[in-house]
C-alpha cells in the first residue's frame, strides 16, 4: 500500500531498473537538490542508503574525508528540511530509514556519532560509550528518537550474508523508532540456523 514520491539514483542501471518498475514515479538525481522540491511535504517516510564506500574496508575507510562518506550528512539535511516543510504544513515528522555498512561504526573520525548528533539535533558529535559504538542502541535528542541495529540479512530471505546498520528516526507522536528494530522479548525461540 505505500506509494512512492520520487526516487533519487545516479548510476544508470539501477535507474533503468527503477524506471522499469515504476514507470510513473519521478527519478531524480543528486539527492541533495531535493531540499528545495515541493513534494517533500508530502513525504511521510524518507528511506535512503548512502554509499558505503567511504566506511568500508574496500573503500580505504576514507569516512568523511571522502565526499561519499559526506553524503549521509546531507541525509540529515535532507531529513531536517522534509520536517521543516512538515512542521510549517501542519503535519507529523516524517520516519527516517537509513542503512549502511558495519564499518560505518568503528571509522576513527567517529562519522557515526556526527550522523547520530545530526539526526538527534545536537550541537557536538555524540561520543559512543566506552569508546566503542554497539551494534544496536538508542539515542534521544532535542530534534528526534534514534534506533540503530545491525541485521544480516541471510536471515530476512537473502540467499547471502551481508550485515548491514539499520537507523529508523523521527519525532513523529506515537512513533518509538526503538519499537521498530529493537527486540524486548527476549529469545522467541527462532533462532537463526547455525554454520556447520
Amino acid at each position: 500500500g505505500w506509494e512512492p514520491l520520487a526516487f533519487s539514483e545516479i548510476e544508470p542501471f539501477p535507474r533503468a531498473v527503477l524506471a522499469h518498475h515504476y514507470p510513473d514515479v519521478p527519478i531524480y538525481g543528486d539527492f541533495t537538490k531535493l531540499r528545495d522540491e515541493a513534494f517533500i511535504a508530502d513525504a511521510d517516510v524518507l528511506v535512503g542508503g548512502t554509499p558505503c564506500q567511504a566506511f568500508s574496508v574496500a573503500g580505504l575507510r576514507k569516512s568523511l574525508d571522502d565526499d561519499r562518506g559526506n553524503l549521509s550528512l546531507e541525509f540529515v539535511r535532507l531529513a531536517d528540511a522534509i520536517d521543516d516543510v512538515r512542521h510549517a504544513a501542519g503535519r507529523q515528522p516524517a520516519i527516517i530509514v537509513w542503512e549502511n555498512v558495519p564499518g560505518v561504526l568503528s571509522v576513527k573520525d567517529n562519522a557515526f556519532g556526527s550522523f547520530l548528533s545530526g539526526l538527534a539535533g545536537e550541537d557536538t558529535a555524540l561520543v559512543a560509550p566506552r569508546g566503542k559504538w554497539t551494534n544496536a542502541g538508542v539515542v534521544d535528542g532535542p530534534r528526534r528518537r534514534i534506533a540503530w541495529r545491525t541485521l544480516d540479512a541471510q536471515f530476512f530471505g537473502l540467499a547471502q550474508r551481508r550485515r548491514r546498520v539499520f537507523v529508523v528516526a523521527s519525532a513523529r507522536e506515537g512513533f518509538d523508532p526503538a519499537a521498530v528494530l529493537l527486540e524486548f522479548e527476549g529469545l522467541r525461540r527462532d533462532s537463526p540456523p547455525r554454520r556447520e
